[in-house]
């Protein structure tokens, strides 16, 4: 079994369905989503309904984004946050324009599917932004951590790398888990365009709301497969791009 981690999509459907029709899974295979499926491009009605659809043919773990919060929150009580719309919310509303209750009913169900982190059985976490809690996930006190913390990629970016595990300085939440998978805090902002490994933190977020590919990764071998970048697939959109 491969065991697959993907990046945040941002509601670019077509990279979506490119990226994984190179990896070609299998009922065999489980797929790990990083969360924020929507917010970006123009397709966040497109993507949920692919990601629904996927799980039906194989295993498929679903992260909780910022942006999918902010999405249900719009999609069940109406309440649209300016900031929200601002960076990627608008199109998101406009992709669900006209829909039927029945056809949003379904996607609100899967947006309360969605997990605020997973632990595998060779203890490697995922979790869309982070977590604070210096004695790991089970005993963090607030949700929306999970889906908005900065801190923990942060601090794996500042890390020495000559600093030693058994180091008195060493971080704690590092030594919790073998590895650690996250997105949220795209990779364009330190100029990189494929996943990158900062202390045993994985970043899988490639700026594919912006000028990047949507990127996954095999967790075990760590073989790669990005899309071209979205915003080509998108020639006439500005994405999350200023």
């Amino acid at each position: 079994m491969r065991e697959i981690v993907i990046g945040d999509i941002h509601g670019g459907f077509r990279a979506l369905e490119a990226l994984v029709g190179q990896i070609k899974p299998t009922a065999n295979d489980r797929l790990i989503f990083l969360g924020d499926y929507v917010d970006g491009w123009s397709e966040a009605l497109e993507t949920i309904d692919y990601l629904m659809k996927l799980s039906g043919c194989c295993e498929c773990i679903f992260m909780k984004g910022n942006h999918d919060a902010l999405a249900l929150d719009w999609l069940e009580n109406g309440k649209a946050n300016s900031l929200w719309l601002e960076h990627g919310g608008s199109v998101t509303v406009a992709s669900y324009s006209g829909q039927t209750k029945e056809k949003i009913k379904s996607h609100i169900e899967f947006y309360y599917s969605l997990k605020p982190f997973y632990l595998d059985s060779q203890n490697r976490l995922f979790v869309h932004a982070g977590f604070t809690n210096q004695k790991g996930v089970s005993h963090e006190y607030f949700e929306k951590i999970f889906y908005w913390d900065r801190t923990l990629w942060e601090t794996a970016l500042c890390l020495n790398p000559s600093l030693e595990i058994g180091n008195l300085l060493y971080p704690k939440r590092f030594k919790l888990y073998k590895e650690i998978f996250i997105g949220h805090s795209s990779l364009d902002k330190i100029g990189l365009t494929k996943p990158v490994q900062k202390a045993n933190v994985w970043n899988i977020d490639t700026a594919a709301a912006f000028k990047g590919p949507l990127s996954a990764m095999d967790v075990n071998s760590k073989e790669i497969w990005q899309s071209s970048r979205v915003f080509q697939y998108y020639p006439d959109e500005q994405g999350r791009n200023p």
